[in-house]
């Protein structure tokens, strides 16, 4: 007997929500369901286009995918500034809650979407795909050994891409009302758990927004960095972008080695992605080059990221709805200290660069 599916509901039209409907029809666990839009034509010509089944349920509004149901979990990828309301309103009706990142405007916000999620059983996670590519595990791994990794030392995030006028001036992630974390939400989100993912999501003491952010007229955040340092005195710096050509950088380095990725958030193919690694590295005796190189690992996949992720979501779904077990509370874990760090760079930017300290 076929395996029942965990049933999808998508809320919105967004251009994101076209990845993760291909992600839930490769999941072999998932099953694209219903889609809702304040249009239902719109609703119409996006499920047409996206692959969903003819059985699949339309509606003209976010509230009819709630009300249905059979829909066992939803997709949120609506503006930051929505995910309040419509992530509490999920939670509330029972649906397991996929939700598009930055997942809030804040961490209070946050605790209010979480304390829904919890009142009612729900699972909660957020749509950082490359933290569910099997490379990512693979990398911890690297970082995990005391003998080819050491100690933690220092960590540095970067995350950009050249945006074009139409976004500069249109898109939601430029928008006050909309998005008004700008590339800090959208980007930095992702440079932020990188570093937290490779500290083993240890808080860091203090966070200093550094100098000369990027700003557009609504004072929406273009560009910005920041430095995060922990009591141990490991350190790390990252920047966010719309306005630098394509990078997406992770370099971590330790006592005894050194871990680099370049792709880390889409990798550059969708079936395979590397990283490489240093250990216990010098010069040669004339200093004309390295040894022992560095190594070079190429990991395979034959789910894409976003479909793993969608897996691991819909698997933990299935158990809660199945066996009657409690919501996994990692993710809600490791995205809440996301945040706190995002709030952080934020308040450091609004107070002149002062060093602002995290508290739980």
């Amino acid at each position: 007997m076929a395996e029942t599916p965990i049933r999808f509901g998508i809320l919105g039209c967004a251009t994101i929500a076209r990845k993760l409907s291909r992600a839930i029809t490769l999941s072999p666990i998932s099953s694209l369901y219903a889609v809702g839009s304040r249009s239902l034509d719109k609703a119409k010509k996006f499920a047409a286009e996206n692959g969903f089944p003819p059985s699949a349920k339309i509606y003209g509004s976010y509230e009819a995918v709630l009300d249905d149901p059979n829909v066992d979990a939803v997709y949120i990828p609506l503006p930051t500034s929505l995910h309040l309301k419509w992530a509490v309103l999920a939670a509330e009706k029972k649906k397991h809650l996929l939700l598009e990142k930055p997942v809030a405007l804040n961490v209070a916000e946050f605790d209010r979407i979480i304390e829904a999620c919890e009142a009612n059983g729900v699972q909660f996670m957020d749509g950082s795909m490359w933290m569910h590519h099997p490379r990512t595990a693979k990398m911890k791994e690297f970082l995990s050994d005391s003998k080819r990794f050491g100690q933690l030392k220092m960590v540095h995030s970067f995350s950009s891409f050249a945006a074009s006028d139409d976004f500069l001036k249109n898109d939601i992630r430029v928008k006050p009302d909309l998005d008004s974390l700008g590339a800090l939400g959208g980007l930095g989100w992702y440079c932020i758990s990188s570093i937290l993912w490779a500290a083993d999501y240890e808080l860091p003491k203090t966070v200093t927004a550094l100098r000369g952010p990027v700003l557009n007229e609504a004072g929406v955040i273009l560009a910005c960095g920041s430095s995060l340092q922990w009591e141990d005195g490991k350190t790390s710096t990252f920047h966010c972008s719309f306005l630098s050509n394509l990078t997406l950088d992770i370099t971590a380095i330790g006592t005894k080695g050194t871990l680099h990725v370049h792709d880390f958030i889409v990798p550059h193919q969708e079936r395979a992605a590397s990283f490489s690694a240093a250990s216990q590295t010098g010069f040669t005796e004339l200093v004309s080059g390295w040894v022992p190189l560095p190594s070079q690992h190429v990991v395979t996949t034959d789910l894409s990221q976003e479909a793993c992720m969608v897996r691991e979501f819909s698997r933990l779904v299935k158990r809660i709805k199945e066996s009657g077990s409690k919501p996994e509370t990692k993710w809600p874990s490791i995205i809440r200290k996301t945040q706190l760090v995002l709030d952080a760079v934020k308040e450091s930017i609004e107070k002149g660069f002062e060093p602002v300290q995290i508290g739980d």
